[in-house]
């Protein structure tokens, strides 16, 4: 028989990629998403596949899985500042509720479940790069603090079990990954820039320019992330790219990778936009064997054919595409 995995936030940007990747390893996927910042359009290609199944359901509530379970992907939460600024309370009660709900699957399942934390939990950090023993610079009640606390009690209440209750928990530290199926107007910076080079417009940087970022080709996380499920270290692991960029040199690189002349505007900062983002991932190397292995300028590449191959009527198409048949009550 199939081992059988659930994946959370299945129909967004990292969720179906990981479907994706359980599909491929012989798994039986299990996909949930309320769909409110994912997009069926990213899975319509499991739906014809008897290993695969989908549930439009709400984390936050009661969850229900017949049969066994041998893993958890807990993926579901906006990821983008636009997204939980939009949707605050939202963001907090699914790293709360939500999270709570799925430890509780997980130990009536006796299965092992793996959580989405993100480089976010380090705030604007004062030790750089961040290692995994540092507590971070957070401001709880800053507008940012609705996703950065979220995460922040996830690993908390995943630890909690862990050591009251014995579940088998993993806890992966996301930093900056890009990659095909991002939404073009998520707001975060490589879909912003690519939007905006897209449309021909001048690229916004927030700020003097001179924060940096370490952006991860997708296929190196979904990586990163199966070897951290598989292994037996249940420690937070930071998963990124530690190649360090300012996000103007940044910038110029579109221009050039897009060949286009627009120029760069410069707007205000947010309140508590982190100045510097770079994973140290030597806990990744020792204990999984992992490190990116996709160049800046071939995941750039690869992203860019992908936005470029998107028309209008594709980038909207879920909104009149019925695919209720394919979803499970």
């Amino acid at each position: 028989m199939r081992k059988r995995v659930l994946i959370t936030g299945a129909a967004g940007f990292l969720g179906s990629h990981l479907c994706d990747r359980f599909i491929k390893e012989g798994f039986h996927v299990m996909g949930i998403d309320n769909l409110i910042t994912g997009s069926l359009e990213n899975i319509e290609h499991l739906f014809k596949l008897e290993q695969f199944e989908f549930y439009h359901h709400d984390v936050t509530k009661f969850v229900h899985v017949p049969g066994n379970l041998d893993y958890i992907l807990h993926f579901a939460s906006p990821a983008s500042p636009i997204d939980y600024l939009k949707i605050p309370i939202q963001t907090l009660k699914v790293g709360s509720l939500g999270t709570h709900n799925l430890l509780g699957l997980a130990k009536e399942k006796n299965a092992r479940i793996l959580i989405a934390s993100t480089s976010e939990v380090y705030g604007d950090p004062l030790v750089h790069p961040q290692t995994e023993d540092y507590f971070g610079n957070v401001n709880t009640i800053g507008p940012r603090g609705v996703y950065d606390e979220a995460k922040r009690f996830q690993e908390s209440i995943t630890m909690a079990y862990h050591r009251f209750h014995g579940l088998e928990t993993r806890i992966v530290r996301i930093f900056n990954t890009y990659g095909p199926r991002m939404r073009l107007n998520d707001g975060r910076v490589i879909p912003a820039f690519m939007g905006q080079a897209l449309r021909g417009e001048d690229l916004t940087i927030f700020g003097d320019g001179l924060q940096t970022r370490s952006f991860c080709y997708v296929d190196d996380q979904i990586e990163g992330i199966y070897r951290l499920l598989m292994s037996d270290y249940a420690l937070p692991v930071n998963i990124g790219n530690d190649d360090e960029i300012t996000i103007k040199e940044f910038a110029e690189e579109i221009i050039k990778l897009t060949g286009t002349d627009q120029k760069i505007v410069y707007k205000e900062l947010p309140i508590d936009d982190p100045m510097q983002r770079k994973p140290d991932i030597s806990l990744a190397k020792k204990i999984l064997g992992w490190e990116a292995k996709v160049s800046r300028s071939e995941g750039m590449k690869r992203t860019y054919a992908y936005f470029k191959s998107l028309t209008k009527e594709q980038l909207h198409k879920s909104e009149h595409k019925d695919f209720s048949k394919h979803i499970v009550k």
